[in-house]
């Protein structure tokens, strides 16, 4: 897989049927290794293993319906009511960071209602904390650990 902008993680791997397969250890179960899956397995070990979020709060592809489509968040962090605090999209490295990425966040948001949303292909990160007073985003310098999260 492609060298990310994320420390490097070991992962259980296995290969069946000339497909490798990376193993969730959030969904307990192999999914195959696509370069996107690559991704949302390394940046949801980042934020556990380097910004302390609790690995039990965390969803993967965490399913929502937005206008009678089902869709998936790659990523949600709930807080301790169950609440999304936190979603990411993830890309894979190739796919660049563009409008179209961030409308498909946005919509996500809308749904879901967290303080916090993150945009990353493993090579570029954008975090950005929600206004819900003001309708508006404000994009951070850096992912905050899970202690900072307002």
């Amino acid at each position: 897989m492609d060298n990310l902008n994320l420390p490097s993680f070991d992962f259980k791997t296995k290969i069946e049927n000339a497909k490798t397969y990376i193993l969730d250890e959030f969904r307990h179960k192999f999914v195959k290794l696509t370069p996107e899956e690559f991704v949302r397995q390394s940046f949801t070990k980042f934020l556990v293993q380097n910004k302390n979020y609790p690995a039990n709060l965390i969803s993967i592809e965490y399913q929502i319906e937005i206008n009678k489509n089902i869709r998936r968040c790659d990523i949600v962090l709930f807080n301790s009511e169950m609440k999304p605090k936190l979603i990411v999209e993830c890309k894979a490295p190739n796919i660049k960071i563009d409008k179209k990425v961030f409308e498909q966040i946005f919509d996500y948001h809308y749904e879901l209602k967290p303080k916090y949303l993150i945009v990353t292909n493993g090579i570029s990160h954008y975090c950005m904390q929600s206004d819900e007073n003001n309708n508006s985003y404000k994009f951070l310098e850096d992912i905050p650990k899970f202690e900072n999260l307002v």
